[in-house]
């Protein structure tokens, strides 16, 4: 069959390299279909193109999967309509995890035949022939799904995307090593069960290859936990030292400790992106984060030490969050920030098929999924207020600490300058390249 699948514009100069369709694009070329990539991220074409292509190529299938949040849907919803208005509409197909959470909703608000829900790589394989919701549980050994399919995607475009301290003489790429999560945090929206890992010589072998056939010098592992344990951490740092690359992944701040981070360092780690949410016990223990105010003190401290930069990420208005709370976590990055990233705090999103939009629902704030679209206009603006706090307040409060931030972020970038100059003028350093 020929087959279409839709890669959607975020906005963004260089989009993330978008692994999960990568994959499916793989498991569909693997029993011989005909695979398409239509890269609207990188070509930033308007929906009118894609009808046009659909119509001058007649595609029996077209595919699209996105996340949940505010932007994705609104694009989402144009590329359904575009995909819609074909002369002869192909089978059109839903993925990810923002149609996982009601499929019934979104097949029937995008006009699409099917909604995969869950891990796709098994249900495209039927997904071409069928229609409604197509359950696809999670795959055990995910050793046995074939590399993503990097030949049909543009990686000289994609590896030019900047990750924390990496050059413009590096090459990145994005790559898994595991999938699912061992925890629940009560406002993730991860709807597939369980935490299963590569093989570490699986995970090498794939590094190796983006190294030999694109010139990757950063991997970006895109688990949605990479640090699961010592020992798996361990044997994972030992394997990458020979390769000399720089790397970054997903952590928690209860799994790290200090002789963990330096082998890190030493194999190339240069950032470490956690979920730290609240500085707040009893807020944490609300959101089930199972992480306590100590270990992230503890965790951040010996991060730092190691000469790894942290990645803070810090929301607001959850149940129980208060002035006192958000100031909290506003404090707490202003005493850690290396500068490595611009970070501001965010509202608390209650997607659906968390455990938060369930809570949302039952107090009266949301009544469904489309309810939920209606009110969510932007990650950075509130959705549903499970605070005591007024709007207004909730509104002002977040200013006022994220202006914090924000001065903060720019006025280490300006004393780094500042030190570019002292060194360049009183130092006569000759290895300045300029500040431009």
């Amino acid at each position: 069959m020929k087959i279409l699948l839709i890669v959607y514009d975020n906005g963004s100069y260089i989009h993330y390299f978008p692994i999960g369709t990568a994959y499916v694009a793989a498991v569909l070329s693997n029993v011989k279909h005909d695979v398409e990539i239509y890269t609207q991220d990188i070509d930033h074409l308007p929906e009118q193109h894609l009808t046009e292509v659909i119509d001058d190529y007649d595609y029996d299938v077209v595919g699209l999967g996105f996340v949940g949040n505010y932007y994705t849907y609104k694009k989402a919803l144009k590329i359904a309509e575009a995909v819609n208005a074909a002369k002869r509409k192909p089978h059109f197909i839903l993925g990810g995890h923002g149609p996982s959470a009601d499929p019934e909703f979104f097949m029937k608000k995008m006009g699409a035949d099917a909604v995969v829900v869950g891990e796709g790589e098994n249900a495209v394989m039927l997904a071409p022939f069928a229609h409604g919701v197509i359950k696809a549980p999670p795959i055990e050994n995910i050793d046995d799904i074939p590399w993503p399919a990097y030949d049909l995607f543009p990686m000289e475009h994609y590896r030019l995307r900047g990750l924390p301290h990496s050059t413009s003489t590096d090459f990145t790429a994005s790559v898994l090593s595991s999938r699912g999560c061992i925890y629940k945090c009560n406002f993730c929206y991860r709807m597939d069960e369980g935490f299963r890992m590569r093989s570490i010589p699986a995970v090498i072998e794939e590094i190796k290859y983006l190294i030999q056939e694109y010139g990757i010098t950063y991997i970006d592992f895109a688990d949605e936990l990479t640090t699961v344990s010592d020992k798996r951490t361990t044997e994972l740092c030992e394997a990458l030292m020979p390769l000399k690359i720089k790397w970054m992944c997903n952590g928690r701040l209860n799994l790290v400790n200090s002789p963990i981070l330096k082998l890190m360092k030493r194999s190339g780690c240069q950032f470490i992106n956690y979920g730290i949410e609240a500085m707040d016990d009893e807020v944490l223990k609300t959101m089930n984060k199972k992480l306590t105010v100590e270990q992230i003190y503890k965790g951040i401290e010996a991060t730092l030490e190691a000469g790894i930069s942290p990645g803070f990420n810090i929301i607001f208005g959850h149940i129980g969050d208060t002035k006192e709370t958000l100031k909290k976590g506003m404090e707490f990055i202003l005493k850690y920030d290396d500068g490595a990233q611009r970070r501001t705090m965010l509202p608390v999103t209650p997607y659906p098929g968390s455990e938060l939009f369930k809570e949302g629902i039952r107090r009266g704030l949301i009544k469904d999924t489309e309810d939920f679209y209606n009110k969510h206009k932007n990650s950075d603006l509130m959705t549903v207020n499970f605070t005591n706090l007024s709007d207004e307040e909730f509104y002002m409060a977040l200013y006022e600490a994220n202006s914090a931030l924000l001065q903060n972020h720019y006025r280490i970038h300006l004393n780094e300058a500042l030190a570019q100059a002292k060194d360049l003028y009183l130092n006569k350093n000759a290895n300045f390249r300029g500040f431009r």
